[in-house]
């Protein structure tokens, strides 16, 4: 067999033997931002590794998540969990005595967590994507359905507080960092969060003033960057 480059042989070593916890993470992402905010929530060290995504991927994160190739990944004790509503549980299950808790004790209300948590994951950012990648009939779709999407979200979280209620929990987590792609939402979609969904923007303010979100969060002007360059890589005028 052929022998293992020393940068393989220092990404095995780090993969399987390293103790704690380590986070495979791009700048960026806000599913990555997930997880080092509930990590940041519960208390929890975390050491964080930047990965490259737009060029040549670590042998570490191709090794850690052959399936999908992607951040984020949280390697615990070298084991490799992927995916952050994963991610998300997984951080629950493994640290119970890691307060707060994000889920809620009660199955009916967990399961309206995981649900919404769902919701989310699968319609605001690949919604938010067309926006940005397409033009004419096909960028007005995604702005209808992305409006749908948001409205949606302002009526479930209602007058709460957050999406649980007066704790900060699963859904509001899952959420947050999207907001910092919400500028270049609007700016492609001719619209704006604070009219159409004020309930919604404020939420985002006061999720905002929390210290683990704070601290995580990607400038919404430096989001809107990083998209123009992600149009220049896929050749999107």
């Amino acid at each position: 067999s052929v022998p293992a480059s020393p940068k393989q042989r220092k990404d095995r070593i780090m993969a399987g033997e390293k103790k704690g916890l380590v986070l495979l993470d791009f700048w960026v992402s806000p599913f990555a931002q997930r997880c080092r905010i509930a990590l940041a929530e519960k208390g929890l060290a975390c050491e964080s590794l930047e990965q490259e995504l737009l060029g040549d991927k670590s042998d570490l994160l191709l090794g850690s998540n052959p399936v999908h190739k992607k951040v984020p990944v949280l390697l615990h004790d070298g084991r490799a969990v992927c995916e952050s509503l994963v991610i998300l549980e997984y951080i629950e299950d493994a640290f119970p005595g890691a307060a707060p808790r994000l889920l809620p004790a009660d199955p009916h209300a967990r399961a309206q967590a995981r649900f919404w948590a769902d919701y989310v994951d699968k319609r605001v950012y690949s919604c938010g994507t067309r926006l940005w990648k397409l033009k004419g009939e096909g960028r007005a779709a995604a702005r209808a359905e992305m409006l749908e999407t948001l409205r949606t979200l302002d009526a479930e979280l209602g007058d709460r507080a957050f999406f649980g209620g007066e704790a900060f929990g699963f859904v509001d987590v899952a959420l947050i960092p999207l907001t910092s792609w919400f500028y270049s939402y609007e700016k492609h979609g001719g619209f704006s969060v604070e009219e159409e969904c004020p309930g919604l923007a404020e939420w985002a303010r006061r999720c905002g003033e929390r210290e683990s979100v704070a601290k995580v969060l990607t400038p919404p002007e430096e989001v809107h960057d990083f998209i123009c360059l992600l149009k220049k890589h896929y050749g999107v005028e």
